[in-house]
């Protein structure tokens, strides 16, 4: 038996186990009368998702029909599936899934908020999709924010390192590590593209950063991933940290970035840096 034989079975069950739960009065539609099954009547779903009575029962049977992804997004919305369940279905009906788009995140949980605290005395920050800083530790603080608070809100971690002076960057190496930053700019920006808000965002970056305008032109694309970085801090010198990308449950382009010192004399410097008076984290 074949796999799509073995999975047709399952895609029947999970249909009429979710038609059951939506009633008429979830969806808008009047209740009428002798209803004998809970839920939502398979002409019903049809209805809503804009598809033939015959076609629907076809795939509520299981039978070896094709559907595109138009039309399970069109069941999906009828029948109320939340985003692992419109997944599910596509998998089942051996459809290619691509993600609903979202937009992007701009806020992180009280919880998120305390595991970044937690992961003190390393550096931890959030990054959404663009570079926005949406959450840091005191240690991160202290490593990025020696010279002041930041005044944009949210602080850009892109944005701050491709428009100061190479000698005021606190990332060494900026000649190979910014190409870097930017594809994996273009990995998120993929799924956003024609968004204003991301367009804008790019435009403006374009014209504030010439080293940015160009590496956006190389169109180059990477996935983020653990990384040797070295930076300069005023006060504790050169530091060589391993950074760490982990990710958010239920907040898909947001990673928690942490950096590790990557040698002894790496720590010792770091254990310095947290023993001066230390700041609150940016908000």
């Amino acid at each position: 038996m074949g796999t799509a034989q073995r999975r047709r079975p399952q895609l029947a069950a999970f249909l009429r186990t979710r038609r059951a739960r939506v009633t008429p009065d979830d969806v808008g539609m009047p209740p009428g009368l002798r209803r004998r099954t809970p839920g939502l009547r398979r002409e019903e779903v049809a209805q809503l998702s804009g598809v033939g009575v015959t076609w629907y029962t076809w795939l509520e049977q299981g039978r070896p029909i094709n559907a595109s992804a138009q039309v399970l997004d069109a069941v999906a919305r009828a029948l109320r599936l939340g985003p692992p369940e419109r997944e599910h279905l596509y998998h089942l009906a051996e459809v290619p899934y691509t993600p609903a788009l979202e937009p992007t995140v701009e806020t992180v949980s009280p919880e998120v908020r305390v595991t970044v605290d937690a992961l003190d005395p390393h550096p931890a920050v959030v990054y959404n999709g663009r570079y926005d800083i949406l959450a840091t530790n005191p240690a991160y603080y202290d490593l990025f924010f020696d010279d002041g608070t930041p005044s944009e809100k949210p602080p850009n971690a892109l944005r701050m390192l491709l428009t100061v002076p190479e000698r005021d960057c606190p990332l060494r190496f900026r000649e190979s590590e910014l190409p870097v930053m930017v594809a994996t700019l273009r990995a998120a920006y993929g799924v956003h593209a024609g968004e204003p808000v991301w367009e804008q965002f790019i435009r403006g970056l374009s014209a504030a950063s010439p080293l940015f305008a160009r590496l956006w032109a190389s169109g180059d694309v990477v996935q983020p991933g653990r990384r040797v970085k070295t930076f300069r801090h005023a006060a504790v010198g050169e530091l060589r940290m391993r950074s760490v990308s982990l990710s958010v449950d239920g907040m898909p382009e947001c990673r928690i970035v942490v950096y590790i010192p990557d040698d002894e004399e790496t720590a010792r410097a770091m254990a310095a840096l947290r023993g001066r008076c230390a700041k609150s984290p940016a908000p």
